[in-house]
């Protein structure tokens, strides 16, 4: 008969970890560094989303914010990524002396004295969720790379990054209504209300914020059914502002837009939320990241639609 392994180590170190992850965050925000939004300005690192170089798939995630700190803390000038094995694997080695930077898989798994319970009761087994943690070297830091290598994307000519933003919300069919001065998301009538692109200093303030509401529509119950009843000033308010905010960031990195704090003011109650729960940073980070593949999955519809001239999003009348 198969015995359960001793729980008590795995969880005080699966505790750790989300502890460890909580605390970075905690302090970045303390001292006036907000993780998704990077000095991109001041490094040699292009713009966009960090991807595992052997295999090309993106991270996501909180992983994305653990390997943007880590780029601009350590001014590395590459997003891609790779761990020990993996760079043996293509060839090439890390050099002597590097430190690597944990990032986190998370998944769920069923102990087994609760599938024992629930075939006993007929019940649904409960699944508890885990991290695990890897230790990844930027490409920077590895040497005899292949040349075969995926290179990094060539970055987006400057006259197409605004357009490319353009066609992608406009791709997604989100009824947006110009006019007033503040922008918000109305999730009973599944709106979004923005200020006309005039009223912003410069244009890419426009998508950005456009972007970020479209991180609280990407909510709806028909699409990724988050809660977003929280009223303002509520633990629930804060957490979707969060996600909304991560939201906003990805897909402008993603779309070479710079991403800026939208809502600088709400820095308290994101400090206060993660402070209560160390769990919140990795939920909230998760469901950006879905938000965010849910947007940029529109690119093909927007590519098609751009090529076809569909013209900008509406002025007010």
């Amino acid at each position: 008969m198969p015995h359960p392994a001793p729980a008590h180590r795995s969880f005080a170190d699966r505790s750790s970890l989300y502890q460890e992850i909580t605390d970075k965050i905690i302090r970045d925000l303390e001292q006036g560094r907000v993780p998704w939004v990077q000095p991109w300005a001041n490094t040699a690192t292009p713009l966009g989303l960090p991807k595992n170089a052997a295999t090309g798939r993106a991270y996501s995630g909180v992983n994305i914010l653990i390997l943007w700190s880590a780029v601009a803390e350590r001014g590395f000038t590459t997003q891609t990524w790779l761990t020990f094995r993996q760079a043996l694997k293509i060839g090439a080695h890390v050099k002597n002396g590097e430190k690597g930077t944990t990032v986190v898989y998370a998944d769920r798994f069923i102990p087994w004295r609760e599938r024992q319970r629930a075939a006993e009761t007929g019940d649904q087994p409960d699944a508890i969720p885990f991290l695990k943690r890897f230790t990844v070297f930027n490409t920077d830091q590895c040497e005899d790379l292949p040349a075969e290598l995926a290179p990094a994307p060539a970055p987006t000519p400057d006259n197409l990054i605004l357009p490319q933003a353009e066609a992608l919300i406009r791709a997604t069919g989100a009824d947006i209504r110009i006019g007033g001065n503040r922008a918000f998301y109305v999730p009973s009538a599944d709106y979004i209300q923005m200020p006309p692109l005039s009223a912003f200093f410069e244009p890419a303030d426009f998508y950005r914020t456009a972007l970020h509401e479209c991180g609280h529509w990407v909510g709806h119950p028909s699409r990724c059914a988050r809660d977003l009843s929280g009223s303002f000033g509520s633990p629930s308010y804060a957490r979707e502002e969060l996600i909304a905010e991560m939201t906003g960031a990805f897909v402008c990195a993603a779309l070479s837009i710079a991403p800026t704090v939208r809502h600088a003011d709400y820095l308290a109650n994101w400090l206060e939320v993660l402070r209560e729960d160390n769990r919140a940073i990795i939920r909230a980070a998760s469901a950006a990241s879905k938000a965010a593949d849910y947007l940029l999955a529109f690119r093909g519809k927007a590519a098609a639609a751009d090529s076809e001239g569909s013209g900008e999003i509406p002025e007010a009348a």
